[in-house]
């Protein structure tokens, strides 16, 4: 009996120095605790968008006939007034000398009629017909030489040639497309934007200089800023957006009609809250902090992600006085006391490189 109790002695002896090694261990532990940071700070929110030419249009043909000459190549910068395609004139040619001889004819029917009108020997309606006729002749030899015009093409205004929809030879009829011109001067950049977003836009929109910056497709950044011009009138009811048209310098040429990117567009926010990603966990797609109470003991708080920044959070659910574990997160769990070590927030943010944990 008296070796049942021995035993029985001796292991709750080692049992309690077990937990006395632990407490010891636990005790000299010692975690890393901050704060949010509140002030005022920028965001940068990205758009999918699409690039247009300020001015790009269709080239077609005004006349029939057949295409006689192509004074440019595709893919070639012209000018405003630079011929580019002729129709063969032939036809238009001659129907212009006959509208122009029937004007000669009226010209001098009308002079003689004049004459004899000053002199009462006709009428003064024989002489408003014979003007009527006049000016019926030239109306139709100005409308003949309009045709005659038609049969050059030329640039209505400074672009880039895209490719050739007809050769040379071929018969065309009025209305054919014969290649696209593209004014790449300026960009203007579409892309759409969330109502909620646009609620947050809506105060600064009447700043029409608000600048934003093109990612282009290679992931770099456009060089020349551009600026939002004008916002749609209507959202998308199926999409909840609506959208928004920035305008982009493009001196050297670089960007193209039809490509795309992203919008990167800066935004201030004030009184935000910043913490740490890595001070966060997730629970259910839910992101989460450890709070210390007064006690040391930890507690889980849900927060919401408003803003999202490199290796930085904007949140709400917490407060600028609550104070949040930075690292152990995974050693943890929700009711442990701790003892920690606090570092403030304004030491803690701007040495931070790595994501959350």
């Amino acid at each position: 009996m008296m070796k049942l109790y021995l035993i029985v002695f001796l292991c709750a002896m080692i049992f309690l120095g077990c937990e006395s090694k632990k407490e010891e261990k636990e005790s000299t532990t010692k975690f890393l605790v901050t704060s949010p940071l509140k002030k005022d700070t920028t965001i940068t929110r990205q758009y999918v968008c699409q690039i247009h030419s300020i001015q790009h249009i269709e080239i077609k043909a005004l006349e029939s006939g057949y295409l006689q000459k192509i004074y440019v190549d595709e893919g070639q910068k012209v000018k405003e007034g630079q011929p580019m395609f002729q129709i063969m004139p032939v036809s238009y040619k001659a129907e212009y000398q006959k509208a122009q001889a029937e004007v000669n004819f009226a010209e001098i029917e009308y002079k003689n009629t004049k004459l004899l009108a000053d002199s009462n020997i006709v009428s003064k309606n024989e002489l408003s017909m014979a003007k009527a006729k006049l000016d019926k002749a030239k109306a139709q030899a100005d409308l003949a030489r309009t045709h005659l015009n038609f049969t050059e093409i030329k640039a209505p205004f400074s672009g880039i040639m895209d490719r050739f929809h007809v050769r040379k030879g071929s018969l065309i009829e009025e209305g054919d497309l014969l290649t696209i011109l593209s004014d790449n001067s300026t960009m203007w950049v579409y892309f759409n934007v969330p109502e909620a977003e646009y609620l947050d836009y809506k105060p600064i929109s009447k700043d029409t200089s608000i600048k934003v910056n093109l990612e282009m497709a290679n992931h770099k950044i456009f060089d020349y800023p551009g600026k939002i011009e004008t916002i749609e009138a209507d959202f998308n009811n199926e999409t909840g957006n609506i959208a928004f048209r920035a305008a982009f310098p493009n001196p050297n040429g670089l960007l193209r009609h039809g490509e795309t990117g992203n919008i990167l567009m800066t935004v201030p926010i004030k009184n935000a809250l910043i913490i740490p990603q890595k001070a966060t966990y997730e629970v259910l797609d839910k992101k989460y902090v450890f709070v210390v109470d007064q006690n040391n003991i930890l507690k889980s708080r849900k927060i919401n992600i408003l803003n999202e920044m490199p290796d930085l959070y904007v949140v709400d659910g917490i407060t600028e006085k609550d104070k949040i574990l930075l690292e152990g997160l995974r050693i943890v769990k929700e009711g442990d006391k701790i003892n920690y070590k606090y570092l403030a927030p304004e030491k803690v943010i701007p040495n931070l490189n790595l994501h959350s944990e």
